[in-house]
């Protein structure tokens, strides 16, 4: 996948499903995506993660790790997430998502799924191949993946079964669940200052917008941003502008000057300069790049 949408509070729009099942695997290499990177996103499903090729960076929430070729990530449902290559490495990796609901049976998700997704100890889980657990998963993530590309008959009851195995054997790791409150609240208010972003992008945005947004006072809002995002509000604003620049760029009509514009920048020649340090080119020469690209 090069590109995937996402709604004003970053929830990603793609239905993750086959024909017939509610999951989606698929093979995807970081840098191929439009951003040159996987940007800040959340989606109800559970995501798996196993990386096939190189190794990236992950960041889950507040927190960053890194992955290597082997090594694999379990990401809890609604947490935000992204992913950088590390090191220019054509980091690939095998992506499935799956809906909580269809794990297991109605009749085991309340005990058995349901308090997973409420703990706030595990936005993720690192799973690495010494472990026998973690061995298992990857295993079976490597076999769906399989069975999706090979279509061979009744290859749905497989699926099932293999990730029947995958929870089973995420949840026998032995990791006592929390819940915190402040974390819920704490995770809603990023989402309420990040939706208010993404639905005002193009007019003037003042902190007091975003810490209004988010129920917080000025500094705390600036907290929040350092903590989650590791950038203030204002360069988060940026960066967000010039990725919703990208798809415009693309438009055989466009001109730099009205993108710059419609994206919330008040002078081309900032939106020139904040380009090219974002993506090492101005973003005249994106557009021709791309358009040479798509000839």
């Amino acid at each position: 996948m090069k590109d995937f949408k996402v709604d004003q509070s970053l929830k990603e729009l793609t239905v993750h499903r086959t024909v017939v099942l509610p999951l989606a695997c698929y093979e995807t290499t970081i840098n191929q995506n439009i951003n040159g990177y996987i940007p800040l996103h959340w989606h109800d499903e559970f995501q798996f993660v196993l990386v096939i090729k190189g190794e990236a960076f992950f960041q889950i929430n507040e927190e960053t790790i890194m992955i290597k070729t082997g090594e694999g990530l379990f990401i809890n449902s609604g947490c935000l997430h992204m992913a950088k290559d590390k090191n220019n490495s054509g980091c690939a990796y095998i992506c499935l998502n799956v809906s909580p609901h269809f794990v297991l049976s109605q009749e085991l998700y309340t005990t058995h799924v349901s308090p997973y997704i409420q703990a706030t100890n595990i936005p993720y889980l690192r799973l690495v191949p010494e472990e026998p657990w973690a061995h298992n998963i990857l295993s079976s993530m490597e076999r769906i993946n399989q069975l999706i590309k090979q279509n061979p008959p009744y290859f749905e009851i497989d699926i099932s079964l293999h990730l029947t195995l995958i929870w089973k054997n995420l949840i026998m790791n032995g990791i006592e669940l929390e819940y915190e409150q402040m974390e819920v609240v704490k995770s809603h208010r990023m989402k309420q200052m990040l939706n208010w972003i993404h639905l005002h992008y193009a007019e003037k945005i003042l902190l007091d917008d975003l810490a209004r947004a988010g129920q917080l006072s000025r500094s705390e809002c600036c907290r929040y941003f350092k903590r989650v995002l590791k950038k203030t509000p204002l360069n988060y604003v940026t960066d967000y502008r010039i990725q919703r620049s990208l798809t415009l760029l693309q438009q055989p009509e466009s001109n730099v000057t009205d993108v710059a514009y419609q994206v919330g920048f008040n002078s081309t020649s900032y939106f020139i300069d904040k380009f090219r340090k974002s993506m090492n080119m101005t973003p005249l020469a994106y557009k021709k790049q791309n358009s040479s690209s798509l000839v």
